[in-house]
């Protein structure tokens, strides 16, 4: 039987290849090829931002807030539509559990449907200045062609983040997706032409390191948007300034998961797992630091260890599984290497520690729930992200001794805080210097809460009203109605 083949989408039109160069999209469960993916060329990198730019200069630029308003809900409507489908075929791509990728594609449908709703909302304002004579007013208005980079982990996610709120502010985008999870993306270029989105505004471009570094070296771009690791991004940046074009970063974590003694362990030991072992810790904002009061640290550690023990993986398409592969080879290995280290280091195990094998789980790339406690934030399992189900349990006396643990890392994306005294919720709130911070819940997110991190984590906000921001300009205006001449060089 033949493999599925996913071409270009350039000017609303399916591109191949040149030479039908294409390259696999391996599923990490089997390790077979189960799709082919178009490598583009950098003339063809060039031919979608041509056509980004003159969607930008034409009938785009002039769509008003109600249209694109209608086309972002018709957008949504074929997310939900399709998202049964959409969900298979990205966790056969990126073996992620199908009961989370279900819930992403309705979670990405909700985001253009909340944009949508502020398409038609952009308004400026009016300045009263000193002058008496002069009406000063403001606009808001796009920012031009946006190229839009989105990792493997959350394909349909992170671009729901990056492009729901570009389409709405009127910009027209390039999409670059990973190579290691583009099909959904190219499948979703499919819905934005159904959906009735003029030619050039959305088209998508697969491809390795040589398709980013083309898009960012064109100098024919207004924005970027990333989301990735810090190394890649600080590149990102380095060449987008370089253009002086404005960038949104959205890179990783180590994100402190603090739980007091006078937490209800009923809701903080399940906060826990969720944080780390939901989509394989293969997310940004897991809480791979768990910091545990010490009166508490035994039963959390027993519970922990016990709980990690009975999650259920298997195939990812199975509702059954909780949780998935590690989502392509290089980064199982990466996974499996970070666990050595930690051992060596002398962190203690207590769960997991392995690649996981046995009935179901076929040649999958499974690595166990990994549990190490005993952990000093000086090591590495503390410090470096390793983005795969493995967590740090560190101990701590007091609320001080908490926030100056969790306050050590050059990370700040998210963070949580398990208590039952709201005074001390709100103290931790204050002091935790990070972009999200989580009160007796975790991995929560909704697409009007704003989402972001300080220092490493990247800068810029994705979602939330905030993210208007990213894709809009400030056009300042003063019309003069005094009637008089205003010549200083007049005798």
């Amino acid at each position: 039987m033949s493999i599925p083949q996913f071409d270009l989408f350039i000017n609303n039109e399916r591109v191949a290849a040149p030479d039908q160069e294409r390259f696999a999209a391996v599923n990490p469960f089997t390790q077979e090829t189960w799709a082919e993916i178009a490598q583009a060329s950098e003339a063809q990198v060039a031919e979608a931002i041509a056509a980004a730019r003159d969607a930008q200069q034409g009938a785009w630029r002039r769509s008003t807030g109600y249209e694109r308003s209608r086309l972002l809900m018709r957008l949504a409507d074929l997310m939900e539509a399709n998202a049964d489908r959409m969900a298979v075929m990205e966790s056969t791509d990126n073996g992620k559990a199908i009961r989370e990728t279900s819930g992403q594609m309705r979670s990405a449908a909700r985001a253009y449907r909340y944009f949508a709703g502020l398409a038609d909302k952009l308004q400026g304002a009016t300045i009263p200045l000193d002058s008496r004579d002069t009406f000063d007013f403001t606009r808001r208005e796009a920012m031009g062609v946006c190229v839009l980079i989105t990792a493997w982990n959350s394909p349909m996610g992170l671009l729901a983040n990056k492009l729901a709120p570009a389409l709405a502010a009127g910009n027209s985008v390039v999409v670059k997706p990973s190579e290691h999870a583009s099909a959904t993306t190219l499948e979703f270029a499919g819905f934005v032409r159904e959906a009735g989105f003029p030619p050039g505004v959305v088209n998508v471009v697969t491809g390795d390191a040589r398709v980013g570094k083309a898009l960012l070296r064109s100098g024919r771009v207004d924005r970027v948007s990333f989301t990735g690791s810090p190394g890649v991004g600080a590149q990102i940046a380095a060449d987008a300034g370089a253009r002086l074009v404005p960038v949104t970063l959205e890179l990783g974590g180590k994100s402190p998961n603090i739980i007091f003694d006078d937490a209800d362990l009923d809701l903080a030991v399940p906060g826990a797992l969720v944080g780390i072992f939901a989509a394989t810790g293969q997310t940004c904002i897991a809480g791979s630091r768990l910091l545990v009061q010490r009166g508490v640290l035994d039963e959390v550690v027993s519970r922990l260890a016990d709980r990690a023990g009975r999650i259920r993986l298997g195939d990812p398409l199975d509702p059954r599984t909780q949780m998935g592969t590690a989502a392509n080879e290089p980064q199982f290995r990466h996974i499996l290497a970070c666990i050595d280290k930690a051992r060596a280091d002398g962190a203690r195990l207590v769960a997991g520690g392995k690649a996981a094998s046995g009935d179901g789980l076929g040649r999958g790339f499974f690595i166990e729930p990994t549990i190490f406690a005993d952990v000093a934030n000086s090591m590495d399992l503390a410090q470096e992200e390793i983005f795969g189900p493995v967590l740090a349990i560190i101990p701590f006396e007091t609320e001080d001794e908490a926030i100056a643990i969790a306050n050590d890392s050059r990370y700040g994306l998210a963070s949580a805080v398990w208590t039952r005294d709201i005074n001390r919720a709100l103290r931790m709130v204050d002091r935790i210097h990070a972009g999200t911070v989580w009160v007796n819940t975790y991995r929560a997110a909704a697409a009007m809460a704003p989402f972001g991190g300080y220092r490493d984590s990247g800068f810029g906000r994705e979602r939330g009203i905030e993210a208007l921001d990213q894709y809009l300009q400030t056009k300042n205006v003063q019309i003069s109605y005094s009637g008089a001449a205003r010549d200083p060089f007049a005798d």
